[in-house]
């Protein structure tokens, strides 16, 4: 890999170090510091105070400054004609050395606080592997980085594509037809089963697992191959009937409306699972509703582009106050649509049954303008939002109604799937547990790296 790096400073100190054909040579700060006449010192010492300077050799001699980033920083240039710039804080703190970084646990030992405001290199070499630097300190520590592994973290600019949007956005007749489904002896057996079933939930959302043994005991054990079992108010693993155990509602047999689970949690869960235990001749009624919260706000955002972002900006507040023994609220309320940093949306957190009265804080004053162009209040159009949402979710487009069968379970994404059931009478009895989020993403992540396959984003350490 042919990789250009130069070092920032002075044009009068730059002059008198040497450049390779291949490689700028980068300075050598402490030497070139030391030799330096007086006014050549007070000549770096401007440099070092203003932003956007970088020296580069031009026609022979040195150019004068350049739009280029901050002073303190060591630039690279990539082959495709892309430039990074990475500071010297920035490097030393990312170092990989074993005294920097514990290479079994993967976490850092430098001491962050401890870097010198005057860190600089005190050589800097770029071979065809990387980046070698020796730093200015006492010690004269030496950071080596893989040109790979700091193209994947550049950040000035940045230059990591965001993973691929590799989720499949899907209308109930689609799945009517060919649902995700595998075989809960293949998910037991081996990590390529588990590995297979993890996928689907990744890409659709939601799964099924047949062929499970008509027991809570196989139900847990099949839950438990993903991750340990997240305790609630509800307890860990359930096994229920409609006795309204529990102040809510999900513990009768009235309908439920699509909606996400504990958006009363700072932490929502993550995965939940289904899986009913008595026959289907003890009651009637009953089927599950599952629409793809991903697809809903796809289409709400092409139709109501406003609407979508109030959505995605306004904290709704949650609460779960039922139960004698517990009174939750999240420690900040959420909006309803989550995005990363780079827009991409990364959960739907919401349940119009759970919702506390709204109204409150900032973010809930002024003027909203919606997408005909009228001017309301933001609670206003707070109402003009959910009416726009609930349209969509309760389209026949989006419901995908399914009967729960003995032996077959259902796990679904909590952040991404709603669910809901229709009303029901007799009595019916199902087990399921909750699994966080964190913890489902990471063994499939693990387990696509021990199994040779494509990740996402490793783009970690």
């Amino acid at each position: 890999m042919l990789v250009r790096c130069t070092c920032r400073f002075s044009s009068r100190l730059a002059s008198s170090l040497p450049c390779r054909p291949v490689y700028e040579h980068a300075t050598r700060w402490r030497q070139a510091y030391s030799s330096a006449s007086h006014a050549a010192r007070a000549q770096l010492d401007r440099a070092i105070r203003q932003p956007l300077l970088e020296r580069m050799p031009s026609s022979g001699s040195i150019a004068t400054a350049i739009n280029q980033p901050l002073v303190g920083a060591v630039r690279v240039q990539w082959p495709d004609g892309a430039a990074s710039s990475f500071d010297y804080m920035w490097l030393r703190d990312h170092c990989q050395s074993s005294e920097s970084m514990h290479h079994v646990t993967r976490q850092r030992l430098l001491d962050t606080a401890s870097l010198s405001r005057d860190l600089a290199p005190r050589a800097i070499d770029a071979s065809s592997e990387g980046l070698k630097i020796t730093w200015n300190d006492m010690d004269a520590h030496t950071s080596f980085y893989p040109w790979q592994w700091l193209r994947r973290r550049s950040y000035s600019p940045s230059l990591h594509c965001s993973p691929t949007f590799d989720k499949h956005l899907w209308a109930a007749n689609e799945m009517q037809q060919s649902p995700p489904i595998v075989d809960y002896a293949s998910v037991m057996s081996g990590d390529e089963g588990l590995l297979d079933w993890l996928d689907k939930i990744h890409i659709y959302g939601f799964a099924f697992v047949q062929g499970v043994p008509v027991s809570p005991e196989a139900t847990e054990q099949l839950i438990r191959r993903i991750a340990f079992i997240r305790e609630t108010h509800y307890g860990g693993f359930w096994d229920f009937t409609a006795d309204l155990a529990h102040g809510d509602t999900a513990y009768t047999n009235l309908a439920l409306g699509a909606h996400t689970d504990t958006t009363y949690f700072t932490d929502p869960c993550g995965l939940q699972m289904f899986h009913l235990l008595s026959s289907r001749d003890t009651h009637e009624g009953g089927h599950s509703l599952l629409v793809d919260g991903f697809a809903c706000a796809a289409r709400l955002r092409a139709d109501s582009p406003q609407l979508y972002k109030l959505l995605s900006e306004l904290p709704i507040p949650s609460h779960a106050s039922g139960d004698a023994n517990a009174l939750l609220r999240p420690l900040r309320p959420r909006p309803a649509l989550e995005h990363d940093d780079e827009g991409q949306l990364i959960s739907v957190r919401w349940n119009n049954d759970d919702r506390a009265p709204i109204g409150q804080g900032k973010s809930w004053q002024g003027l909203w303008t919606l997408d005909d162009g009228r001017r309301v209040s933001r609670v206003v159009a707070f109402y003009h939002a959910v009416q726009a949402w609930e349209r969509i979710v309760r389209s026949k487009q989006a419901e995908y109604w399914t009967p729960l069968e003995p032996g077959k379970a259902l796990i679904f994404d909590n952040l991404r799937v709603l669910h809901g059931r229709s009303s029901f009478t007799g009595q019916r009895r199902l087990c399921g547990a909750y699994v966080n989020g964190d913890d489902y993403r990471s063994k499939r992540f693990l387990l696509r790296r021990r199994l040779g396959k494509q990740i996402e984003d490793d783009a970690v350490f």
